[in-house]
């Protein structure tokens, strides 16, 4: 039985390539479409491949009745309805190993453009000033980074941090401690024991009940003074109005955001505008490598769910209960 396989994103050919050479596949991939044709398109869908801008949710769904599979071509599922999904018996997958390289290395950009204030000296030279006394930074040797959330990206950022001679703690209920000291660094039993060693935290976390909001007075309050936070994970990891208080008054040097609690930020953010903080747009998969990956493992993941009962990488777990 031919199976059909909608792509209402843009996936890179690599990925088509995989559904077109797989027998028995039919796929419908015209491009980016907008809601109205993929709500025409998803009736006939066996499984669906979708990048950040598709909403799996109820309505899409509703017209869905074929649906087994959805695979997100990429890490995040914020899009994607987890518990309709598993209501409805549609097993939600991800494909995050693509992303890892890419994103460790845009942290590791963020963390040398914070600490050396490129973005900011390289404004001034635009403007035809000659100011290094301003741009004093700090190297990173000898510096402590403190990791919170130490799964793919966390140990690749880990990795980079050594060829730095940085000092590494990791934070991550998770993961057994022999992770970390197979890669020479300790992971510490509190958050807060993190917070008081670090001078810079990077965040590579979920989100969940426990971590929504992680970054907060609160928390702040036991980092020390001057240190500066990087994340390039996920927004609601942070409290913005906490973060912007902790940046205004210096507690912490600086901040450097590739990630935000709604994206594109809206003009209400209070983190928008500060001197202080450094600025990318969601950039940590956005390489060629990248994206060819994540389109790759997407496509094969589907191809295995649909033809051989193999399931790779599912966030709503509890749907194999249902069926």
């Amino acid at each position: 039985m031919t199976q059909i396989v909608l792509v209402p994103d843009s996936l890179e050919d690599k990925g088509l390539q995989v559904l077109y050479n797989t027998e028995g596949v039919e796929v419908n991939a015209p491009g980016k479409m907008t809601r109205e044709q993929t709500l025409a398109a998803v009736p006939n869908a066996n499984a669906l491949i979708v990048r950040s801008d598709t909403k799996v949710d109820s309505e899409l769904l509703d017209h869905a009745p074929n649906l087994r599979f959805v695979v997100r071509a990429g890490v995040g599922v914020d899009n994607i309805d987890l518990d309709e999904c598993t209501r409805r018996r549609v097993v939600v997958m991800n494909a995050p190993d693509g992303n890892t390289i890419s994103t460790a290395e845009l942290t590791f950009a963020l963390i040398l453009a914070l600490a050396r204030h490129i973005p900011a000296a390289d404004a001034s030279m635009r403007a035809g000033k000659w100011d290094r006394k301003k741009f004093m930074g700090t190297q990173l040797a000898g510096k402590t980074l403190g990791i919170i959330g130490f799964g793919r990206v966390g140990r690749a950022v880990a990795e980079r941090a050594q060829a730095f001679g940085m000092t590494e703690v990791a934070y991550d209920p998770f993961v057994p401690e022999r992770v970390a000291r197979h890669l020479g660094l300790s992971i510490v039993p509190r958050l807060d024991d993190l917070f008081a060693e670090a001078d810079i935290i990077t965040l590579h976390a979920l989100v969940t009940d426990e971590t929504r909001g992680l970054i907060n007075a609160e928390n702040i309050a036991k980092m020390k003074d001057g240190v500066r936070i990087i994340n390039a994970a996920r927004g609601k990891l942070i409290n913005a109005a906490d973060l912007a208080e902790a940046l205004k008054s210096g507690k912490v040097a600086g901040a450097a955001l590739d990630v935000y609690d709604t994206e594109p930020p809206t003009a209400d953010n209070p983190l928008l505008g500060l001197p202080t903080v450094i600025y990318t747009p969601h950039l940590g998969a956005s390489t060629v490598e990248a994206q060819e990956a994540v389109a790759e493992q997407a496509a094969q993941q589907i191809v295995n769910a649909l033809f051989n009962d193999r399931f790779d990488n599912v966030r709503n777990r509890g749907v194999f209960d249902t069926l």
